[in-house]
This record gives structure tokens, sequence and C-alpha cells, in this order.
């Protein structure tokens, strides 16, 4: 007999390869219902927001980071423009109109939208 040919006792769906098909097939779907669980679990127990910085985070002290960009010493930091905010900076990675997200100069820390520190660079 060839590679090609079908052995001669060959009957129409008793081909021992469609069995082994099925099982695979019904251990695919059971993995994947798990998967898709586990997925789901994890979504919860891990939520996309990262927690705050904290103004006295020894970063958010050396750049002069605010939560709320009106508190900001003027005289402290002469580069502050009035209406500046992380937001508005290019470095801020947040959603348009979210109340926080992620800043790179915080590692795995969110900032306050309202906020401002002295690495403040306008959007383009």
């Amino acid at each position: 007999m060839k590679d090609h040919e079908l052995p001669t006792d060959y009957i129409p769906g008793t081909f021992k390869s469609e069995n082994l098909m099925n099982v695979s097939r019904r251990v695919f779907i059971e993995n994947g219902a798990f998967l898709l669980a586990t997925f789901g679990v994890c979504a919860v127990a891990w939520p996309d927001s990262a927690p705050m910085v904290s103004e006295s985070d020894p970063t958010a002290v050396a750049l002069g980071y605010k939560a709320n960009a009106s508190s900001v010493d003027k005289a402290k930091f002469p580069q502050y423009v009035p209406g500046s905010s992380c937001s508005k900076c290019a470095l801020y990675q947040g959603a348009a109109g979210a109340a926080s997200g992620p800043c790179p100069l915080f590692a795995g820390k969110a900032v306050s939208a309202q906020g401002w520190c002295s690495s403040y660079v306008k959007k383009p």
C-alpha cells in the first residue's frame, strides 16, 4: 500500500484519526473555558488602575509634584504657568477625560490629571 492510498478495509466514519479529533476538540473547549475563567479572575484581581503617587513620595518631592496644580508654590517653581496640568503634559499617558493616569516619571503609579510637576512639558 502506498502512502496516499486508503487501506482496503477502510470504512467511512470509523477512521481512528476522527475519534482523536473529537477528543482533541473536547479537550480544547474544556481548556478554553478554563482559560477564559482564569483571565476573568485575573482581571478582577489585578485592576487596570495603578496606585496614586503620593506627594510625599521621594520622586514626587524631588519634582515638586502636587496632585492639585493650583497648590504649586510659584516662588519655588517659577516655571509653573497657571492652567498647566498633568493632563496637558506630553509625558501624561492617561486617557482623555480620565481623573488620573500613568506617567513614566513615576513608574507603576498614577498621577492626578489635575496635578503638576517641574518636568511638565506642554503637549504639542
